[in-house]
């Protein structure tokens, strides 16, 4: 298992002496269920913004009770193995819960990032809450059009009649 896979605990740790240090943490989270080019650009994208990327992984579950039924398509093990595997990402940290409060408190980020689709209004109140708290600045990436996990399973199916 890669280095770059870490439990909050060894994260908030890390980003601590990150800080001190004066770097500019920034950091996103999401399911990254089959990654694609959409999930690369996108951390890419955020990882520009300062000197190191953390990115919080949704835990098996949390991405069941997320998604429905039939999802993830790969492991939360594999899906941290190939996001720790991009150059862009400097840490990742898979959390079971559905919301990313406790990766949010535990990286403290300058930087919080999350794709177009979203605004600033439809992210989760208790998210913001610990974004507040912590004086992160919330920056939305624009959103890929047309490439998303959904569509590939679409496609993939579609294949498979």
């Amino acid at each position: 298992m890669s280095p770059k896979i870490v439990d909050l605990e060894e994260l908030s740790d890390r980003c601590e002496k990150l800080r001190a240090a004066g770097k500019k943490l920034v950091a996103t989270n999401g399911c990254f269920d089959l990654l694609h080019v959409g999930h690369v650009r996108y951390l890419q994208a955020a990882r520009a913004l300062g000197d190191f990327l953390a990115v919080g992984l949704n835990g098996d579950r949390s991405v069941r009770e997320l998604k429905g039924s039939g999802r993830p398509i790969t492991t939360e093990r594999d899906r941290a193995e190939v996001l720790a595997a991009l150059q862009c990402v400097d840490l990742v940290s898979i959390f079971p819960q559905i919301r990313a409060t406790r990766f949010l408190a535990a990286v403290r980020p300058a930087i919080y990032v999350k794709g177009g689709d979203y605004s600033s209004e439809t992210l989760d109140e208790e998210e913001r809450a610990v974004l507040k708290e912590t004086g992160a600045e919330i920056r939305l990436i624009r959103f890929e059009a047309g490439y998303s996990t959904s569509g590939l399973i679409d496609q993939v199916c579609k294949t498979r009649s």
